[in-house]
């Protein structure tokens, strides 16, 4: 609950809003992350938060797509912080690069529940009921973030010519079969997995002399 409270947007509520607000949310990561996306209710949600009426969810986010986009854009917003806690200030666009993939892999150790949660509301994305933009910005957000760390590298000589848009989605998919793996092999090394992609990619993206 605390890491979701650090995360909100100041919304000018007053502090017992702004609780109820973040257990809302709470509950919601947890129910899809348990549930599934397509099993998720305000039924479900009321009984886990502890609520009296699901009006109180409908009170803080109008609709399904405004609880959507609150869900969504908390787990961004932490999977965001954890990368800039352990990226430091580095202005050195390779080590920028390591520190996004190491932390992108290991992230779905440290807070799995988001990882999932980011994953079933892109896949359903097609929900009528749903927030609208889910697919395109979850799917292009992490890929776009790459990119332009990509094309700064190359404007700056830290890295070769190539195209950044592919390679950022090469990047994001390799990502994303660590995830996959990892949800096969929770025994997995992550940190070690994460270390042996970066120097793939560091060495991939790497000037030429």
């Amino acid at each position: 609950m605390q890491v979701i409270n650090e995360v909100q947007p100041d919304l000018g509520l007053s502090p017992a809003e702004e609780a109820r607000r973040s257990q809302i949310i709470a509950a919601t990561l947890a129910t899809i992350s348990e549930l599934g996306y397509r099993r998720t209710s305000f039924a479900r949600i009321k009984e886990r938060a502890g609520l009296s009426s699901t009006r109180l969810i409908g009170y803080h986010f109008g609709t399904k797509a405004g609880l959507m986009q609150a869900v969504a854009t908390t787990a961004m917003s932490i999977r965001d912080r954890y990368l800039e806690e352990r990226a430091g200030d580095t202005t050195d666009r390779a080590a920028m690069l390591r520190a996004l993939i190491e932390t992108e892999v290991t992230f779905v150790r440290d807070h799995p529940e988001c990882v999932r949660v980011l994953r079933e509301v892109a896949a359903n994305a097609d929900d009528p009921d749903g927030w609208p933009v889910a697919g395109p910005l979850l799917s292009g957000f992490r890929t776009g973030r790459i990119e332009r760390l990509l094309t700064q590298g190359q404007r700056e000589g830290a890295f070769g010519e190539f195209s950044a848009e592919v390679a950022a989605r090469t990047i994001a998919q390799s990502i994303d079969g660590a995830i996959q793996a990892y949800t096969e092999n929770p025994a997995l090394d992550l940190k070690s997995y994460g270390r042996q992609l970066a120097d793939f990619f560091e060495q991939a993206v790497a000037a030429k002399s």
